[in-house]
């Protein structure tokens, strides 16, 4: 059965209004922080990605969805985090004020430590058909590559790049650490989730979100310096406000634009090896490449 994006979308909004359960002993303003941002609309890409690479490898959707809203649980733990004044100090996110502007900055701090707790909680429950050893690989795969070897080891290598001299080299490790690792983890989990061996498949998955992971940030910057705050949902100009080096700052707009354009041909080019249908993944990625906001 192949799916639309905004079916994928439905069931992910669902799941994630259920794994984010009530609590019972007075700590509900924490729960409302965490389900503030949760639920703050964002296009889901993580999660879709799961779902979409369990369905390419022949596995039942269903069995990825615990696995997809973990990835989701953490990606919104990283920009509640990421908004507050001692990283980005943004005060906007989707549209709407920022976790830390709505619920106060220690409450906000704590409502991303509950969603990456939270994350781990989710992805160990029930998953159906997936082989106990699968769920221990999607686990560790998603703490490595959300953590100081991944995301937020990326995150320590932009803050420290500010106000320096800019090289290719760094901007693509932190691009690939900062923005990439959790998209490597979205299609991991999802092949796990379908209980995939096939090393040329996996290797196959990670190559497409590999390209398609540097294609986003580097849209991303694109967009920090073409688009408009109405438009974004969030401020633009804060790589330029914060002396962020980026792909434009290195290279130029139209440059950064090929970049984009040769990077999602690559992450096309790798499903060859899939055998089920890659229709919805070749147009996710071309989507993502001409997003404008």
């Amino acid at each position: 059965m192949n799916y639309s994006l905004e079916s994928y979308i439905d069931i992910i909004n669902k799941a994630l209004s259920e794994k984010l359960y009530k609590v019972n002993d007075g700590q509900d303003y924490i729960r409302d922080a965490m389900s503030y941002s949760l639920e703050n609309g964002g296009k889901r890409i993580r999660p879709v990605l799961t779902l979409e690479f369990c369905r390419a490898c022949g596995g039942n959707v269903e069995d990825a969805v615990n696995f997809a809203c973990a990835v989701e649980m953490i990606h919104t733990y990283s920009l509640i985090h990421d908004d507050l004044p001692c990283m980005d100090n943004d005060d906007f996110r989707r549209g709407k004020p920022s976790c830390h502007k709505n619920f106060g900055e220690e409450y906000a701090l704590l409502a991303g430590d509950g969603l990456l707790t939270l994350a781990f909680e989710t992805a160990l429950g029930e998953n159906n058909s997936v082989k106990p050893e699968n769920i221990i690989k999607a686990v560790r795969s998603l703490a490595e590559l959300a953590g100081i070897s991944g995301m937020v080891g990326g995150q320590v290598l932009d803050l420290q790049s500010e106000g320096k001299e800019p090289s290719l080299p760094k901007l693509q490790t932190i691009d690939r650490l900062k923005t990439g690792a959790l998209i490597k983890a979205s299609v991991l989990l999802g092949c796990y989730a379908a209980n995939v061996d096939d090393k040329a498949v996996i290797d196959a998955a990670l190559k497409y979100a590999e390209c398609i992971g540097v294609a986003f940030q580097i849209v991303d910057d694109i967009l920090d310096v073409t688009s408009d705050s109405l438009t974004l949902g969030k401020p633009v100009g804060s790589d330029i406000k914060n002396d962020k080096i980026t792909y434009v700052s290195f290279m130029g707009i139209e440059n950064a634009k090929k970049e984009v354009g040769r990077l999602t041909d690559e992450a096309i080019n790798a499903l060859a090896v899939f055998n089920e249908d890659t229709a919805f993944l070749k147009d996710f990625a071309l989507k993502l490449s001409n997003r404008n906001k």
